[in-house]
């Protein structure tokens, strides 16, 4: 099975499972006449993760404090960039924050303060990840060049086998990596691709936005802390770096525990580009939950411990997850589907690096 061959997802389900699911999901917001959209517990929470970006970065910016304290805030900073990017760009880019399509458009758009694009994330997470999720050469989430072999159907390489030991200091490098070299390679290749999602602007648009954003980012985050701060210069490179750095290490190892972990599976397509199971399925398949009864952990990352009920509904806000998940997991369990889980973050990043290992022993 080549990458960019067109897929397509068994269409039988003799027993609706999704169909079931779907009403009973339905049925609850119904009966307790709720909107599937954030609420208030996401607005505050809204403003909490903007304030522990933002605060920090006058802090620092105004303080006359030890330049040690000034590099501790700007971990202060990555923690509540991670937190806006898995509680607020991601419900507003799935179009789940708000009722209203301007609200969501106006939260997706905080991806741009987090060093990202929102055409190339919705093209990467919301057409290729929730679709192709788990297949190796459609979902862009399981490629990480050959630095790291996420799936057996990769190729293989001598390094791999050391991969569970320095992969994690890699996982950092993920938004820093967004703000310099993704989001323009990611670019050329989806507009060459022709790939596109509704409203999406044309080419020209597409590449002016993109460098003006990245012009805006570097300017907010580098230059004005350089003009304004009397530190050398590459001492705020430090701070821009530790910020990242403290970012991206949470957002890898949050999403690496939802898909490349033992319990999830990497199916192919058969010969004829079509998929074993129906796309719910195939959902279920391919997901893990970790760590679902911690307040901290369910509240900190937006619901991504939430995966299952995720991707199977994308475009209801993780506000809810808790709630539902009850549903899904019943359902799951009458048809005779897996809906797995890790009852702890540790238990579910130990099963993370045992799955590198595994994916590091050459093959046969």
């Amino acid at each position: 099975m080549q990458a960019n061959q067109p897929l397509r997802f068994s269409r039988i389900d003799s027993k609706q499972f999704f169909k079931t699911l779907n009403q009973r999901v339905n049925n609850y917001f119904k009966e307790n006449k709720i909107a599937k959209t954030g609420n208030w517990k996401l607005y505050v929470k809204t403003f909490v993760m903007f304030s522990l970006m933002i605060a920090p970065y006058v802090l620092v910016l105004t303080l006359e404090i030890n330049l040690w304290y000034k590099f501790l805030l700007c971990m202060l900073m990555g923690v509540g960039m991670a937190g806006v990017g898995m509680n607020v760009m991601h419900d507003g880019n799935h179009g789940s924050f708000s009722k209203h399509p301007w609200v969501n458009k106006f939260m997706g758009s905080s991806i741009y303060i987090l060093a990202g694009n929102v055409f190339n994330w919705k093209i990467q997470h919301n057409v290729l990840h929730h679709t192709y999720t788990n297949i190796h050469g459609h979902d862009e989430d399981l490629e990480a060049g050959r630095v790291l072999r996420f799936s057996k159907h990769a190729e293989w390489m001598p390094h791999h086998k050391f991969q569970h030991l320095y992969s994690v200091l890699l996982y950092g490098l993920l938004t820093i990596n967004w703000a310099i070299f993704t989001d323009f390679q990611q670019m050329k290749r989806y507009l060459k691709r022709k790939l596109s999602y509704a409203n999406s602007k044309g080419p020209a648009l597409q590449w002016t936005g993109l460098i003006i954003t990245k012009i805006l980012y570097f300017s907010v985050w580098i230059v004005i802390p350089i003009l304004v701060m009397d530190i050398s210069w590459w001492k705020v490179l430090i701070g821009f770096v530790v910020m990242h750095y403290t970012a991206g290490l949470i957002l890898s190892l949050v999403f690496q525990l939802a898909h490349v972990i033992e319990d999830a599976e990497m199916p192919e397509a058969d010969t004829s580009g079509t998929m074993k199971n129906t796309w719910a399925i195939h959902q279920l398949l391919t997901t893990v939950n970790f760590s679902t009864k911690n307040r901290i952990v369910n509240w900190y990352t937006g619901g991504l411990n939430h995966q299952i009920e995720h991707h199977i509904f994308p475009q209801i806000s993780h506000i809810h997850y808790t709630k539902i998940s009850a549903i899904v997991k019943r359902t799951a369990k009458e048809f005779n589907l897996p809906y797995n889980e890790y009852k702890t973050t540790r238990s579910a990043l130990f099963s993370h690096f045992r799955f590198l290992k595994q994916m590091g022993i050459q093959p046969s």
